[in-house]
Order: C-alpha cells, then structure tokens, then sequence
C-alpha cells in the first residue's frame, strides 16, 4: 500500500522530497518450426510493467515536476527513458496486438479498435515459456476470448468490468464478490470512458490497482520454482474512471498540475454550445473540470507508482533486482482535455507517445545506465527486446520490432528513422488518420477527407502550430507526405491511389495478415 510496502511510508510530496528522487533523472514443434534455440547462460527473470492509458509526460524522470512517481523514476535512472516511444495504433486492443507479437499494425493485422486474434505464430508468453520461463500474466489482457493464454501458463484477470461472453466473470470480480458480497465494485458511479474524476467510494483494499498489486507481491513472495518467471503486471488504471482513493486525491489538491495544451488549429474540437456526454471525445468542458480529471489521473498514476514500490521491494528482500530486467509501458495515453481532446485514437503526442523504462540485470547488458535515448521505438519492439535478454536467438526478418537494449548498449546503426502511428475510424468518421514521426517531425494525414498536420516536435513538442500553411516548410511537408505513401507500398489501394496518398472515409479495420480473417477464408 505504499513506497515500500510498508503501512507508515506511504507516498507523500515531503518524503519524495526526502528520498531525493522527485526530481531523479529529470532527465518444440514451434520451436522447430521457428528456428529457436538459446544460449548457454543463466537467464534473467523478467518482469513486465504496464499501465493502461498511461501518458509519456507523466513520469517524474521525464521532467514533470507535478507528478510523483519515485518508483518509475528509480527503473528510469538504473536504466534508459526511451523519449521518443510510441504506440503505433493508440488504443488498447490493437497497442496489445503489437506487443504479443512484435509486429507492425499491417502485419499483425489490427488498424483500430477491434479484437485480437485468438492464435498467431509470434506470442510473447508462448515463446518464453518454450525458452524455459514460467509465465503468469496479472491483471488486464484485453484478449479474446478472455480466458485465452497465448501461451501464458496462468492468468489472472481484471478486465474492468468487461464481459465478453455471459459465462465470464474476472478473477478480480470473483475475488471483490468473496470480499465484499453486499458492495458494488462500480460503486463510485464513474464509467469507463467518462471524463468525471472523485474518489474511490470503498475502502482503498477492494480497488482494483490494490488487488493487482497484491497478486504480483504474493506471487512474487511465494515462487520457489527452478525456472526463471517472466512476470506481467498489467494495471487497468490510470485509464478512467479517475477513481484513485481519496488520499490521491488530496496528494494533488494544490499540487501545479499543467493545464491542457490548446494548438491554435483545434478550435473545431471545442463544439461550444452543444451537450456533451460524460463519455464525449472532444469537447470543451472548461479549466476546472480539466484540472479536476488530472487530479484523479494523477492519483490514479502515484497510486499505481506506490505499487511498482512494493513490487520492486520484494525483488530486493528475495535478492532478485540483480537478475530481474524491468520494463515499464503502457498501450497509449490520454488527452486529458489536450487540444479539446479526450480519451485516445489519436496521432497527437498526449495519445500516441508513451513511457518505455528499460532497467536491466547487473552484469548481462553492457550498457550505461541512466540513459535518455531518443530514437522512435514502439511496442514491436518489447518482445524482441525480452527475447534478447533471455538469450534466445531468433530470425530478425520474423518481427517489425527490434531490442531495446541494442539501442542501451550503443548500437545504433541501422535503426529506424520514423515510427508509424494510425488508427482506424473510431468515435467519429472524421477521427481516422495515418501519421509518421521520427521524434523532431510529425506528420499526421487525415483519411477522411485528405487534410495535413505537420508539427517541429522539437521546437513544438505541444503541437501547438501547425505547419502545413507554413511556406518555409513546404519542402518538409511534401517530404513526409512521400515517406508516407512508401510507408504505403505494400498495402497499396485504397491507402495509395494513383500513386498518392488515397481517402478511407470508412476503413478497413483489419488488413489482409489478421489471423482472425485468415481463418475464415
């Protein structure tokens, strides 16, 4: 329940503070089949952190200032912040697509919010339990069927309330029933997609972010098995509800927390005078109500934080953070009010960027630690980077992705220069767009009616300005949108037409490589 697992220590601004770390570093068959073997070495446990809906700027060693997040801080400064990381589809099905598989949106099939396949040839928990792992995954999945493993000996699931079929019902909802028979676990009244932020209406130990954390420590205290783990821990939160434990929520009371970022392009994002939904996409909802779901985000996120504490603790206490590699994620972020914006889907940094922490095994990575790397990387490229600290050698060409820790230990040659990002039509027609970035450029396309973003992420890392208009980055413009119609090629129409970039106004969602429409064919 706290920094350090201890009922007296939990997180407060004063003890950040005092820790000196508020401000750190601001700165078989199928084996066969595949051509897997693995060195001859111990392998490292690996343990895999992420959050769902989880912004990039809202990690203390990115420079925030406001946020506190003392745990994300101490992976990033024994290890590598990776600044320009993304999720190439910014929603939490197809993001989850790309980081069981190690492929791009095109070749694992998945172009928007849709399901994800039952079966494919690259799953990350099947092929580090054929390379000698025991697997569990705690937490939110977001699979289809829920109960499907994808090669995970054991899940154990809190899918939010989602119920995909009538028979299910989430090892957490069990659980909450056994605790708490006569109480809703929906009890606060906030929906899932919901821009309202109050605090948790039950005692702090039935909340789901609790319960997570709980499972991981336990497990954690308990395993005595021969063989390395690898570990996911999957929080549901700080996607909504903003429903942190009222504690969260006085942690931030006074607290600087930014305000939205309003591009001088995003007026038509406002709809003044209209009624919005509490689950509404765009909207102007005015500075409080801004500030007030950013109070309940950020508890949201510190609470998560104090559970990374007490995970990190017990990997101390059993002597494992010497033979643990640690990576931090989440699937996209959150807009938050940004540009009238809310929810995710979109190109725009505060839903596409994502935090990537990478900590590594003492004496395994040669590579130095407290790193800020600034090359484009994406979710293809977690998979990858656990088979390569678990010494399995793999054919390249079989994944989009690449490891991690060739870009810590210094080998940069031959990385990517950009990172794709596009999601298929979601909330409304008009909200559907292909873009490409390399960390200083973005350049987004709007399939619905062929309309151009171009923002200098460098000297404009809000995307304040747009500069399609801007005759001074005429050239530039025309530049990226030729990148983008070779980033095309091999989809051809209708993403290309006549050898330009062509309008989708309706789609598709899947491409032809979706193993769910393989098998109807």
């Amino acid at each position: 329940m706290c920094i350090n697992g201890k009922p007296n220590r939990r997180i407060t601004r004063r003890r950040v503070l005092y820790m000196g770390l508020g401000s750190a570093v601001a700165l078989a068959t199928r084996q066969t089949k595949c051509a897997i073997t693995t060195r001859e070495r111990e392998k490292p446990n690996i343990l895999f952190l992420m959050a769902d809906q989880y912004r990039a700027d809202c990690v203390g060693a990115e420079g925030n200032q406001a946020i506190l997040t003392p745990n994300l801080d101490r992976i990033a400064k024994e290890g590598v912040l990776f600044r320009c990381a993304y999720s190439s589809v910014p929603s939490c099905t197809p993001a989850r697509a790309g980081l069981l598989t190690g492929l791009s949106p095109w070749h694992h099939g998945m172009l928007g919010y849709g399901r994800v396949a039952e079966h494919y040839e690259n799953e990350m928990p099947l092929m580090l339990s054929e390379a000698g792992y025991y697997t569990l995954g705690i937490g939110k999945m977001h699979w289809f069927p829920q109960r499907t493993l994808h090669g995970f000996h054991k899940t154990i699931l809190d899918e939010s309330g989602r119920s995909e079929t009538p028979d299910f019902k989430s090892d957490y909802r069990q659980w909450f029933q056994q605790q708490a028979p006569d109480l809703n676990p929906d009890a606060t009244g906030i929906g899932w997609n919901e821009y309202a932020a109050r605090p948790y209406a039950l005692p702090e130990k039935l909340h789901p972010t609790s319960w997570t954390g709980n499972q991981a420590v336990e497990f954690l205290q308990n395993y005595n098995q021969s063989s390395p783990f690898f570990l996911k821990v999957s929080f549901a939160r700080p996607h909504s509800p903003y429903d942190a434990p009222e504690r969260f929520f006085k942690l931030y009371e006074t607290a600087d927390i930014p305000k939205a970022v309003i591009g001088q392009w995003a007026e038509r994002h406002a709809q003044r005078g209209k009624k919005l939904p509490l689950s509404t996409w765009r909207g102007d909802l005015g500075e409080e109500q801004v500030r007030r779901s950013r109070q309940g985000y950020y508890g949201s996120v510190t609470f998560i934080d104090e559970q990374v504490g007490r995970i990190l603790e017990v990997l101390e206490k059993r002597g494992w953070m010497k033979n643990t590699l640690i990576l931090f994620t989440s699937d996209h972020g959150d807009m938050l009010g940004d540009h009238y914006l809310w929810r995710k889907t979109y190109a725009y940094e505060s839903s596409a960027r994502i935090p990537m922490l990478i900590r590594w095994p003492d004496n395994q990575v040669n590579a130095k630690r407290r790193q800020i790397l600034r090359q484009p990387v994406e979710l293809r490229d977690v998979l990858p980077t656990f088979l390569d600290a678990a010494g399995v050698r793999f054919d390249a060409k079989r994944f989009d992705g690449r490891s991690l820790l060739d870009l810590a230990r210094g080998k940069t040659a031959g990385w990517r220069e950009f990172i794709d990002i596009e999601h298929n039509v979601c909330y409304s027609p008009e909200n559907h767009s292909n873009a490409l970035t390399d960390g200083h450029f973005k350049y987004i396309f709007h399939a619905f009616n062929g309309t151009q973003q171009l923002f200098d992420l460098q000297t404009d890392p809000g995307e304040l300005h747009d500069l399609v208009a801007d005759p001074k980055h005429k050239e530039t413009l025309l530049y990226w949108r030729r990148r983008l119609i070779e980033h095309f090629n091999e989809r051809g129409e209708p993403f290309v037409a006549n050898g330009d970039l062509g309008l989708r106004p309706k789609g598709p969602l899947y491409s032809p490589n979706h193993p769910g429409l393989k098998e109807k064919t």
